[in-house]
């Protein structure tokens, strides 16, 4: 390939939009240009980043014995309607109709058009089964941010397991483990295996694959000590073993004018750790109470997964004095008539504070358990930096991260639902037992760039780099110094080396600008000084370390540099 002849244009300042660095980097680098927000055109060099990309992705699923279909995007409504996903998922589904007015959504998963599939599979013995394939999903999300870091259209490769039963989903769900694993080692991103939430997938098990950055939208909780990793949706942590005394007989209601706010009550002697905090939230319509200590947050994705519920929110003020007679600041759930869900750290709690549901009025020494008709315990709690392992004791870290993988064990939810049954060695019909395995690719290939890059421009690991060398002629005018870099370029790419030749006729300081922010993890530069004294220099980007080589033992040196 000739820079002279590829479309690779390059900017020279930062685009006032990108905020991300692989967005500012990727746009910058001429490596895709924005249609739309959410929506992009990838140019000839991201698309041989993709390439690569999927190239590694296929090794690792064919290594499991995954075998690549390729599904339709656009899906008939119907079999989301079964799985009851059409109506659970909100508009974050693309939905549409045809000429004939039939209901159809762009698809932004394959678990219930998989499943269509797998009905032929009628026996046990055709079992188990590992299908993948790579395919454009769709995704109506809300504010498109961070370039191809979270878009509306992008590429994922989706797999799904078929087992006759749990011991066989554990197998298969061990294989794609390791099979992430290593993708991602190859891929060069330091990604973390965390417990994570399954969300509106369903199913028992699910981990997420979490690259720390600084611009990532999640948060993980680490163990640095043991290596415990969970989504903050996920994550839980040990706390210290209260100290309560056994308080009076019954709670006793004390005067709180003002007080709105858990510091507020801080002022009349109660801890922030010896409240009961009282949130009112209506799930799947119908109001329910949801307490925690004082000083905990609510992780909303674990009352999710805790409660089932499909619809959540936060009860409005209105709602709230309707439901308990006060406003919020003076909320509580003894002697309350509503559903109440309590987070764990509650559990045998004594001598709390609360509110009385009385506007301005609170209450003292309330046993949770005893005055409370707690109806559900949850771990609810969002965990805060600092806190204690629940593995082994050592402060957790919290990090921001981007999610670049996740692995569901998903069990007969969609089987079920969608009529996939085998017979099993005793001659009776079982749902089959269904995993869930997804990687963003382009999401991929812009957290490589987030892990990846310096004040310079993109730093790609040899694995996904869409070119492996660029030789740089330094003086394209002298036609002995364009001869050489010639013949160096033509020796690499008959070694086999994928190798671009700038012949372009720039200075060579430009040149050197572009092979940099494109990230090409090699250079070889030809120049009149060099060729003078019969040699090149070869420039490794990730580490600016030059070597003066001689013309005739670069593709030696070179051929060296990739399989080190």
């Amino acid at each position: 390939m000739r820079w002279s002849q590829m479309f690779a244009p390059t900017l020279r300042e930062d685009p006032a939009e990108a905020d991300a660095p692989s967005h500012r980097l990727l746009l910058r680098a001429g490596y895709v240009r924005q249609l739309t927000a959410g929506h992009y055109s990838l140019l000839p060099l991201a698309v041989r980043v993709r390439a690569k990309i999927i190239q590694i992705v296929r090794a690792e699923m064919d290594a499991v014995g995954a075998q690549e279909m390729l599904l339709p995007a656009m899906h008939p409504a119907e079999p989301w309607r079964r799985s009851g996903r059409w109506d659970l998922i909100g508009p974050e589904l693309f939905r549409l109709r045809d000429r004939r007015g039939a209901e159809h959504a762009l698809g932004l998963t394959h678990e219930e058009i998989f499943a269509t599939v797998a009905r032929e599979l009628d026996s046990y013995r055709r079992l188990p089964q590992q299908w993948y394939q790579v395919q454009t999903k769709f995704r109506d999300e809300p504010r498109p941010k961070g370039g191809l870091l979270r878009t509306r259209e992008f590429t994922m490769k989706d797999a799904y397991s078929f087992d006759v039963d749990g011991a066989g989903l554990d197998a298969s769900f061990e294989a794609y483990l390791g099979a992430y694993t290593r993708i991602f080692e190859r891929l060069g991103l330091p990604a973390l295996a965390c417990e994570a939430s399954s969300g509106t997938m369903g199913g028992s098990d699910s981990t997420e694959f979490m690259c720390p950055a600084e611009t990532g939208e999640d948060l993980v909780v680490r163990c640095p000590a043991c290596g415990y990793a969970a989504n903050i949706e996920r994550a839980t942590s040990a706390l210290p073993a209260a100290q309560d005394g056994p308080g009076p007989a019954a709670p006793e209601p004390f005067d709180t004018p003002g007080v709105r706010t858990i510091e507020d009550l801080l002022a009349y002697g109660a801890p922030a750790d010896r409240q009961v905090k009282t949130l009112v939230y209506v799930l799947d319509g119908a109001p329910t109470l949801v307490l925690l200590r004082g000083d905990h947050p609510l992780n909303e994705q674990k009352l999710v997964d805790a409660t089932g519920a499909a619809g959540i929110r936060a009860a409005e003020p209105a709602e709230i004095q309707d439901a308990l007679g006060a406003l919020p600041g003076s909320l509580g759930a003894v002697g309350a008539a509503l559903p109440v869900i309590a987070d764990e750290a509650l559990r045998g709690r004594r001598d709390m504070f609360t509110g009385a549901n009385v506007d301005d009025v609170h209450l003292r020494g309330v046993d949770v358990e005893r005055d409370i008709g707690v109806g559900a315990w949850a771990d609810l709690r969002e965990v805060a930096e600092g806190e204690a392992c629940v593995r082994c004791g050592e402060r957790l870290e919290v990090l921001r991260a981007i999610e670049v993988g996740h692995i569901f064990k998903l069990g007969d939810r969609y089987s079920r639902a969608l009529g996939v049954e085998v017979l099993d060695a005793d001659g009776r019909s079982v749902p089959v037992i269904m995993g869930s395995y997804g990687i963003g690719i382009e999401r991929a290939m812009a957290a490589i760039v987030e892990t990846h890059h310096d004040e310079r421009g993109i730093v790609w690991p040899v694995a996904v780099a869409p070119f492996q060398v660029t030789v740089v002629t330094a003086q394209s005018d002298d036609a002995g110094v364009a001869a050489a870099a010639e013949e160096v370029y033509a020796g690499l790419s008959a070694a086999g080396v994928e190798v671009v030749i700038d012949d372009r006729p720039e200075r060579a300081g430009v040149k050197f600008r572009d092979a940099e922010l494109t990230g090409i993890p090699f250079r070889v530069t030809v120049g009149r000084r060099g060729l003078a004294e019969g040699a090149a220099e070869v420039t490794v980007r990730a580490t600016g370390d030059t070597s003066k080589i001689a013309l005739d033992s670069v593709v030696d040196h070179v051929r060296a540099l990739l399989a080190g």
